[in-house]
């Protein structure tokens, strides 16, 4: 096992917690976590904010993984902002390409529909569709080719800059998806559980670029296809808004969870290292469980 815990950070704020209850104690729920997560050989970290008290629970909140495809939030973000900028238009048309530019000497790359978690992208290449559909897909099914075109769009740097002005100072946006010569020399995309906090909290509160733009990203998000790990093993009138990741090895789910009453928490789980993906996923949807069954002790 190399489970790695070297700083894990408990944060209070305007909560009494009762010693005899162990449903309603930080303590005892770092405990089930760490239990839950020491099953499995692999790296995990966790984030969680109540956003109702601020309370948040960091596990390795810190510690770089790979992003996957939970980069593209950092990318549906910028798209919105630079929308409400008046760069363009969310609904206007955009050219459906499959020739994007390796970050490393600017040769030729493109995808292929058999290593994409979405194909009927591929059906409509040499046709244009609104920017929104290439986001939604981007999302809800984490197409890889939408994603690529939506970066030629909007810009890498861009997106970059963006998180750095929100205070996600680890989010690491260089690349497209599959410019092989950029992973050869491990150019790739970065997060942390804690950046990924930060940017799904300003969204809860609709505080990027404005309410509307928020929700509108939200929205998208309450629609993604993948529900493996945190909304698994939840109540069927509990939502979701949350955008996952994952290559061998590495799986990653990261968004806003509302319950039926108002409330709503963040939660952040990644993980790396994985030696059976499988059971890892199973870890993570458990800790869901977990962080949830906490939470709704708190009213």
């Amino acid at each position: 096992m190399s489970l790695q815990l070297p700083a894990i950070l408990i944060t209070l704020s305007m909560m009494i917690f009762s010693s005899d209850n162990s449903s309603k104690n930080p303590e005892r729920l770092i405990e089930q976590i760490n239990a839950e997560f020491a099953k499995q050989k692999g790296t995990f970290a966790l984030a969680f904010k109540n956003l109702q008290t601020g309370e948040e629970i960091l596990i390795n909140e810190k510690l770089n993984f790979h992003a996957a495809s939970t980069m593209k939030t950092p990318v549906l973000i910028e798209a919105y902002k630079q929308a409400a900028a008046g760069k363009f238009m969310i609904t206007d048309p955009i050219m459906v390409k499959n020739e994007f530019k390796s970050i490393v000497d600017g040769s030729l790359y493109s995808l292929t529909a058999g290593d994409d978690s979405d194909t009927v992208l591929y059906t409509k290449i040499g046709t244009k569709l609104p920017i929104y559909d290439l986001l939604y897909l981007m999302i809800i099914k984490s197409s890889n080719l939408a994603t690529n075109i939506i970066i030629d769009l909007v810009g890498a740097q861009n997106v970059n800059k963006t998180m750095r002005k929100m205070g996600a100072k680890n989010i690491q946006v260089l690349r497209g998806v599959e410019d092989s010569k950029a992973f050869q020399k491990g150019m790739n995309n970065t997060t942390t559980a804690y950046d990924q906090m930060l940017i799904f909290n300003e969204m809860a509160m609709g505080k990027i670029i404005d309410k509307k733009s928020s929700d509108a990203m939200i929205n998208i998000l309450l629609d993604q296809a993948f529900n493996d790990k945190i909304p698994a093993q939840l109540p069927k009138d509990v939502k979701v808004a949350h955008k996952t990741g994952w290559i061998n090895g590495i799986n990653h789910d990261a968004g806003i969870v509302y319950l039926p009453d108002g409330r709503k928490y963040v939660l952040i789980l990644l993980s790396k290292e994985l030696v059976d993906d499988k059971a890892g996923i199973t870890a993570m949807a458990n800790v869901s469980r977990i962080i949830y069954n906490y939470f709704i002790a708190q009213k």
